[in-house]
């Protein structure tokens, strides 16, 4: 059992907090509509396209044998498989990345790229329409005979890539190979007497966005097979047979409807979870929903680093035991977190509950972002929270997948700023764009402009084409309101709380605060602009005193972002400190390489209470990116 001794009472203390009020379900506004004009994300996009595609493609089509194998496949001249079995997902996430970029930034040589990419691609599709590499290389007469081979997993990708890269550019040669692969695994399975246990999960999300955009209903029916299939004792393989992992490894433990507590390898759990939610959604499935409240609680109530981090366990890139959540050891890996941005809009979009956005909002700009360098071509696989100097940024890995990952959320971060149903707009991330949305038959034409992270100061302008009555619901987020996190697994040390504002044309507004957003329903005209204020103050936080790591130890977090003091900044040193009682918190601007940001100084004193000094923290995201050094995330606290 996982579960700690501390189990049954902490559920006790905080579920009633968390009742859901009024779950309402929500669509998503997708990137393609919206143009990104954000101080702090649109030079991340460009690093994107410019930086780690490049390196991606280099890396794909020269250092390994990745683009090879598709030109060997067609070639059908018996030539060997070059690298590991799943390397053809990493072709595929690199080309959704591509696409997301092209959308953001037009770029002729990029989409020739990606247009060379695809047709390499399509030439090694097989007649009946399975694609994969390592089999058509190595033997069709082995395929689909070993679960854990990761074939639907590539499958998975190549559907997202298919629909990212249809809806950006209007192509759908991709699209269609990925059309094909999925009616040859749907004549493969969802048949009588046929089970099939995906050793990694992510054809299930995959699949339900082929359904939403080719309306074909056996796609959504073919993703709950999927999920159906999990728990009832199917899998075999490596995975299970492991004895220290486990059907549990995989999620595999009980049908996904009965599952209660997260599980094994954190980017299986992530993917298997976000196709659960879409599920969900996409046939009104309470049964599913119902599970990933429950997982999703032990996720965030026991599991989760200050950074919105997950999987602390190196061992099985996943879970160990609830709040064991070390520092220096963390492997938190860049994929799961990518994977918790994904999960967590879905769940928002299930229930319309900003708690899920609170998360969603510190993976991204803690734990995930933290994966791509300032100059976008090195990366981080796992994440620590504290360091003696061994952790190095990369260029590349021999399993590959966290470059791509990281690279197509950071294009695609235009898809988690709005939800929206038919009566109203929900804004979730504050992120400088521009858009358009239609209701009641009316576009409406969006503009916000922000500061955010490093001032709290957002406006957005909403142009009707004529007045028109409808909800603009804002999230609060839980930092401002005294909850760092759902839950009770970290906190404030200091209770209070400055006051947020809102106003509308200038003038103040109170509106009603439901499901963690401010409310404003009214008849809205041309140029109506709303302002809001979330005082952007220095905060310690704490742990739960579970969390043996970080006892005697506090945090610091500025808006959305947690902090850490680098050696690079305090004269080589970062761990032998202690944070003083009173350490005066003072907002600097400050840069890291081209990175231009708020540092925070503060007084601290040695270990032994001895040499008093003031030290400089920097956004946890920006760390290691000035060579190998000291960090930490939770300073010891003096005793008095």
């Amino acid at each position: 059992m996982k579960k700690s001794i501390f189990h049954l009472f902490f559920l006790s203390s905080v579920l009633p907090a968390f009742a859901q009020e009024n779950p309402v379900q929500l669509q998503p506004h997708p990137f393609s509509e919206i143009k990104i004009t954000d101080s702090f994300w649109k030079p991340k996009l460009e690093k994107v396209a410019k930086s780690a595609l490049p390196a991606s493609i280099y890396q794909t089509e020269e250092k390994t044998g990745r683009i090879r194998n598709f030109e060997k496949v067609a070639k059908k001249q018996g030539e060997a498989h070059e690298g590991i079995y799943y390397d053809d997902s990493d072709v595929y996430k690199a080309l959704e990345a591509i696409a997301y970029s092209l959308q953001n930034i037009p770029d002729p040589a990029l989409e020739q790229k990606a247009d060379e990419w695809i047709d390499k691609i399509a030439a090694a599709q097989e007649p009946d329409g399975y694609i994969n590499t390592f089999y058509s290389l190595t033997g069709l007469e082995k395929r689909w005979q070993d679960m854990e081979k990761h074939e639907d997993y590539c499958a998975g990708h190549l559907m997202e890539a298919g629909v990212a890269y249809y809806q950006a550019t209007g192509k759908r040669k991709l699209l269609d190979v990925a059309i094909r692969m999925a009616d040859h695994i749907d004549t493969q399975f969802r048949i009588p007497n046929k089970s099939w246990v995906s050793g990694h999960e992510e054809i299930e999300l995959a699949l339900v966005k082929l359904y939403k955009v080719t309306g074909e209903q056996k796609y959504l029916e073919l993703a709950d097979w999927f999920l159906d299939q999990r728990g009832r004792g199917y899998g075999k393989g490596a995975i299970w047979d492991k004895p220290e992992w486990g059907p549990n490894y995989a999620q595999d433990g009980v049908p996904v409807k009965e599952q209660k507590e997260i599980t094994g390898h954190a980017v299986r759990a992530m993917y298997l979870y976000t196709g659960a939610a879409d599920v969900a959604a996409a046939k009104n499935d309470p049964g599913y929903m119902n599970a990933m409240k429950t997982v999703w609680e032990d996720v965030v109530f026991r599991n989760m680093y200050i950074t919105g981090g997950i999987g602390s366990s190196g061992s099985n890139e996943g879970f160990s035991v609830d709040y064991d959540l070390p520092n220096e050891n963390a492997y938190s890996e860049t994929c799961a977190s990518v994977g918790m941005v994904f999960w967590n809009q879905r769940m928002n979009l299930l229930e319309g509950q900003s708690q899920y956005i609170d998360v969603l909002e510190r993976s991204l700009y803690n734990a995930a972002l933290d994966g791509l360098s300032l100059t976008g071509d090195r990366f981080f696989y796992g994440n620590p929270l504290a360091s003696n100097g061994q952790h190095n940024r990369k260029e590349w890995f021999g399993t590959a997948c966290c470059p791509s990952n990281i690279s197509r959320l950071v294009a695609s971060v235009g898809d988690y700023i709005y939800a929206k149903n038919e009566t109203g707009i929900w804004v979730n991330l504050f992120i400088g764009n521009q858009t358009e949305f239609e209701i009641s038959g009316t576009r409406i034409p969006v503009e916000m402009k922000t500061n955010y992270p490093w001032d709290g100061d957002i406006s957005v302008e909403l142009n009707p084409e004529k007045p028109t009555q409808f909800e603009v619901n804002l999230r609060i987020p839980g930092w401002i309101t005294g909850d760092p996190v759902p839950g009770e697994l970290y906190s404030f040390i200091n209770e209070k709380m400055p006051a947020y504002s809102v106003a509308i044309n200038g003038e103040n507004v109170n509106g009603t605060v439901k499901n963690g957003y401010l409310v404003l329903n009214r008849n809205w005209k041309k140029g109506d602009k709303i302002s809001l204020n979330f005082p952007m103050e220095v905060r310690e936080i704490q742990s739960r005193p579970e969390v043996l790591a970080n006892q005697n130890r506090a945090a610091i977090q500025r808006g959305p972002l947690v902090y850490c003091v680098e050696g690079a900044d305090n004269r080589g040193k970062a761990l032998n400190f202690s944070l003083s009682e009173n350490p005066e918190f003072r907002v600097k601007d400050f840069q890291v390489l081209d990175e231009k940001v708020k540092a925070i100084t503060f007084k601290a004193s040695g270990l032994d209470n001895s040499e008093a000094k003031t030290l400089t923290a920097i956004p946890y995201y920006t760390w290691a990116n000035r060579g190998p050094n000291e960090m930490q995330v939770w300073f010891p606290v003096s005793q008095k």
